[in-house]
């Protein structure tokens, strides 16, 4: 697989971590496969500044957001945006027809299919799932819609350890076209990391190891919902791990106040678009 398709099996090897916990936040009894050797290699090498918490927090944060706009908002159609190594469709309870489509590069979703086939993975009842191979840098837009995905019905969109890979334009071009796409109902859940994250000294190690491997962390920013506002989304929540509601007894460190500047941090949101 590409360099940063590899990173979705540092994130498994987490997720798994996590699972094996006897208080566990989740259990993802898939992570472990899909993770593989590799995974817990760079887990290894990319260790350190409560990575691992934070994946677990983030993974706890999504879950719940996820359930709560199917089982709540009624939302029926599911887009996870680089998918990754990700199996909420086979680990979540998903209301009666929920249609899942997982966009990601084709190699990642070739390798994926391949060990949950031989785990014999199996999707719950109610549930239809729908993988599209594509390079979210060019026009994806076409090969969703041919696989059923329907624009004037509302979306959730997942957007999970995407964003600091990509340079700024090209995660304000594509936030603001998940949002032209979206009906009426649609909600935006996701992550990202602060700009003085990327200039951290005491994450200089991280960083380095993530560029050397074709990984660097390409954007931040400081002001996520002034961000999302300006991509055609209205934030609904925007917390930092540690936040209430984004704790889950896993955060090892104090949280800072917002108003206070030059302090590295990452954001997890759920957004919805704005009406009229």
């Amino acid at each position: 697989m590409e360099a940063v398709s590899r990173t979705a099996q540092w994130t498994a090897a987490a997720r798994a971590l996590e699972s094996e916990r006897t208080d566990a936040l989740f259990v993802d009894p898939y992570a472990r496969i899909v993770a593989a050797d590799t995974g817990f290699k760079l887990l290894d090498r990319y260790a350190g500044a409560g990575t691992v918490e934070f994946l677990a927090i983030r993974t706890a944060y999504l879950d719940g957001a996820i359930k709560k706009a199917v089982a709540e908002q009624g939302v029926r159609q599911v887009v996870f945006l680089a998918t990754g190594m990700d199996t909420r469709p086979y680990r979540l309870p998903w209301p009666e027809g929920v249609t899942v489509y997982e966009l990601d590069r084709p190699a990642l979703l070739e390798t994926k299919a391949r060990m949950l086939d031989e785990a014999a993975a199996e999707l719950p009842t109610g549930v239809t799932r729908h993988p599209i191979a594509v390079d979210l840098a060019g026009e994806w837009s076409c090969a969703l819609r041919a696989a059923g995905w329907q624009e004037e019905t509302p979306t959730l969109w997942v957007v999970e350890g995407l964003l600091f890979f990509l340079p700024e334009d090209a995660v304000r071009r594509l936030l603001t076209t998940v949002g032209s796409l979206s009906a009426r109902g649609s909600v935006l859940l996701g992550d990202f990391a602060s700009r003085v994250s990327l200039i951290n000294p005491m994450a200089r190690p991280f960083l380095n190891a993530l560029k050397e491997d074709g990984n660097p962390w390409l954007f931040g920013t400081d002001h996520p919902e002034s961000f999302l506002n300006e991509c055609g989304w209205l934030p609904r929540e925007v917390k930092q791990p540690g936040d209430e509601g984004a704790e889950f007894d896993r955060w090892p460190y104090t949280v800072v106040a917002r108003e206070t500047p030059g302090v590295p941090r990452s954001f997890l949101f759920t957004a919805d678009l704005p009406q009229g």
